[in-house]
């Protein structure tokens, strides 16, 4: 280890260090508002000068969190942005995530890295589909939310109907921090229910105004009819602070980044194979949750995103890489705004930070000062489309198959090579992935490609005794291939295929679910 990855931290002053931490993603239905409300979340931090928003055009569509070409050519969000600002006496880290169902698995990885989500909803839609789903995944890891109700500005639906929704869809008490004043083109501002203050335009409105005799009558319901926020409910994953808003207008984003200041989780205990590990424990533990080929093309780069999980990082310093053995120097970790970037010279537990690779780190990796010990929590989940990968340019051959593996290692598309030598086979949730696969490769690599069905739907996992292995794979070659980590992996043809198969091998396991890092 390096002098400067010794250098001395007082146990008081690495706890103090912690505690500013806030590391939150912010997840939502698509066109909920979110990558709106992240812009200018990172505008009223200070991070950012103008605020861009997905739907605007010429200089107000360079949204900081939309960086890559297809996200900003679709207006959507396709990978998750890391952005690390101060506010308020906190680092932030920020992480605003895919809300297309067919980047869920980067959006689920984003999730094992957080401590709090901020839960985008539109007034006018409620819950979706999606926002349950990802609100079902914070609850396996007992996240605590933050509601921001968006589009106030907008025709919207009636605010206890809305509250009574997110009780009763997500069985989440809910506790609203501020009321609107007007709704839709009225719009006028929020009312603050802690410290009694309106901001706005409201704060010039008589109290004759419509609008304020009605937050009068409204006021007096929802105090008598709603829960006081508590925090151990919130820290437990049970109750969500709600606030009204448009992030459009600005409305109510200085009163959520000022609640997750005031309120917001420290860096909780991380689980592993063998422990929980603490936040304030000196020893330095870190999780790769994520990475990114090509944020600089012109260098053709791989960062792996890291979640600092206890410890001091200090850059200098060598963590044993748990996975293969071996040390890795960390010689320039690196803090991220978007694609923008800053050397860290050190980063504390929560912190997130880029390291750059070759190859070497993977999603679920760990890092540790000595400790074996892997994190758990970030799986694979079976592909729902298969499709055979055809090359256009027999030259490119090598090529593909290197952007294959890179861009299966960063999370884009799950790679299968057939036993039998026949091209490779991509595994995805939906096929907005294999739009930006093929927009990649294009782009990043140079190398054009299309897509040939197969005669397959269904991936499973082997696992079992490895003789009954290596026999099952020599019954069923045509149907078997290899994952990335060279983990074996049936193709079935139909679910009436896999039962049979399932019935006909009880001694081995087949399985929907993998868990990163670890062999099935």
């Amino acid at each position: 280890m390096s002098e400067a990855a010794s250098a001395p931290v007082s146990a008081t002053g690495l706890a103090s260090e912690i505690r500013r931490r806030r590391t939150f993603a912010i997840i939502s239905h698509p066109d909920a508002g979110k990558t709106t409300l992240t812009e200018r979340i990172l505008r009223a931090g200070g991070a950012i000068q103008l605020a861009g928003n997905v739907r605007a055009k010429g200089e107000r569509r360079r949204t900081k969190s939309d960086w890559m070409g297809i996200e900003r050519d679709r207006g959507i969000s396709v990978v998750t942005s890391v952005m690390t600002f101060e506010y308020g006496g906190c680092v932030f880290n920020l992480l605003d995530t895919p809300g297309h169902e067919d980047f869920s698995e980067d959006t689920y990885r984003t999730l094992t890295a957080v401590d709090c989500a901020v839960m985008v909803i539109d007034a006018a839609k409620g819950i979706e589909d999606r926002t349950r789903k990802l609100f079902e995944i914070c609850r396996l890891r007992d996240i605590p939310i933050v509601t921001f109700i968006n589009k106030m500005d907008r025709e919207a639906q009636d605010c206890f109907g809305l509250l009574d929704e997110i009780a009763s869809t997500l069985a989440l008490d809910t506790s609203p921090a501020t009321w609107p004043i007007g709704r839709a083109g009225h719009f006028a501002g929020t009312y603050d229910m802690r410290t009694r203050e309106i901001r706005g335009e409201a704060v010039d409105l008589p109290q004759s105004d419509a609008r304020m005799v009605a937050l009068s009558e409204e006021l007096e319901l929802a105090e008598a009819a709603l829960p006081l926020f508590d925090r151990e409910s919130f820290d437990a994953g049970h109750l969500t602070p709600v606030f009204f808003g448009s992030a459009m207008k600005e409305i109510g984003v200085t009163d959520l980044l000022d609640a997750l200041v005031a309120y917001g989780p420290e860096p909780r205990a991380q689980p592993s194979e063998t422990r929980e590990v603490k936040a304030d424990e000196e020893q330095v533990t870190a999780l790769i949750f994520k990475i990114q080929a090509n944020m600089d093309p012109n260098h053709r780069d791989r960062m792996a995103f890291a979640r600092i999980c206890s410890g001091k990082l200090t850059r200098g310093m060598r963590l044993k890489h748990v996975r293969t053995g071996k040390q890795f120097a960390l010689h320039t970790p690196q803090f991220f705004f978007a694609r923008d970037r800053q050397l860290a010279e050190e980063a504390f537990a929560g912190d997130v930070v880029g390291l750059p690779n070759h190859g070497t780190l993977r999603i679920g990796d760990t890092l540790s000062e000595s400790e074996e010990l892997r994190f758990t929590g970030v799986p694979h989940f079976a592909p729902e489309i298969l499709r055979r990968v055809r090359l256009d340019d027999a030259m490119k051959a090598k090529k593909l198959r290197q952007a294959l593996v890179e861009l299966a290692e960063e999370g884009v598309v799950q790679l299968f090579r057939p036993q039998d030598g026949l091209p490779p086979i991509v595994g995805v949730v939906g096929t907005l992935q294999l739009d930006v696969l093929q927009s990649r490769l294009q782009g990043e690599y140079g190398v054009a490609i299309g897509f040939e069905s197969t005669p397959y739907t269904i991936a499973r996992w082997v696992t079992g005794e490895r003789a009954k292995i290596e026999a099952f794979s020599m019954v069923n070659r045509s149907a078997m291939a290899d994952d990335l980590d060279g983990d074996p992996v049936f193709l079935a043809s139909s679910n009436f295929m896999m039962r049979r198969t399932v019935e006909m091998n009880a001694d081995l396991g087949f399985h929907d679910i993998k868990q990163i890092g670890l062999s099935v």
